[in-house]
């Protein structure tokens, strides 16, 4: 899910601060550790995003953006046909499961650490899901699924529940379980 060059202040604040809430969570980075890692003033975070929060919004905006957009990339690298193409999701999260950077999923994270369903944050999270089982429903559409909203529900259930799993425990076999699960819920929607 590669980061971008920063090209002005306000990208170099968001990458510094992205980095930090997601290795270390949103509520344990607090502004004087951004500002420190970025190297700037406690004002220039502020006239850049308004208020932490402001700033959580921001991250989790851009972490959607990426982690869709590699998702999109991975399964289309590693599968051609419809249905290879679902079951290729868990093929990407095995991959990224064994990547250095995995520390789960921010969405899930974030949920957590801010358990108000009405803070921004948490909205966003629940905004990432959605998106994430329509790019799934869209997916089991392309393979003939009749029902792909009921299969699509079912699938986010198994990644959600493998990437857990796989922060949990430190090993990218989760990917793989949820794999043999999906493809028994495909086969039987396919039928």
């Amino acid at each position: 899910m590669g980061r971008k060059p920063s090209t002005t202040l306000h990208e170099h604040i968001l990458e510094v601060a992205t980095d930090l809430f997601y290795r270390q969570g949103v509520r344990a980075v607090g502004v004087d550790a951004i500002v420190a890692s970025a190297g700037i003033a406690k004002m220039t975070l502020y006239q850049h995003f308004g208020s932490k929060d402001d700033l959580i919004l921001a991250f989790l905006r851009r972490r959607d953006e990426r982690w869709r957009d590699w998702l999109r990339g991975a399964v289309g690298r590693l599968a051609g046909a419809p249905k290879e193409r679902l079951l290729a999701i868990f093929d990407a999260l095995e991959e990224w499961f064994t990547s250095p950077e995995f520390r789960g999923c921010a969405f899930i994270n974030t949920a957590v650490e801010i358990a108000d369903p009405n803070h921004p944050a948490h909205r966003a999270a629940l905004e990432h899901k959605q998106l994430v089982q329509a790019y799934i429903a869209a997916l089991a559409r392309e393979a003939g699924v009749d029902d792909s909203e009921t299969l699509s529900r079912r699938l986010l259930i198994l990644v959600e529940g493998a990437i857990v799993t796989a922060q949990v425990g430190t090993d990218p076999a989760p990917a793989r379980q949820a794999r043999e699960a999906a493809e028994v819920l495909i086969t039987s929607a396919l039928q």
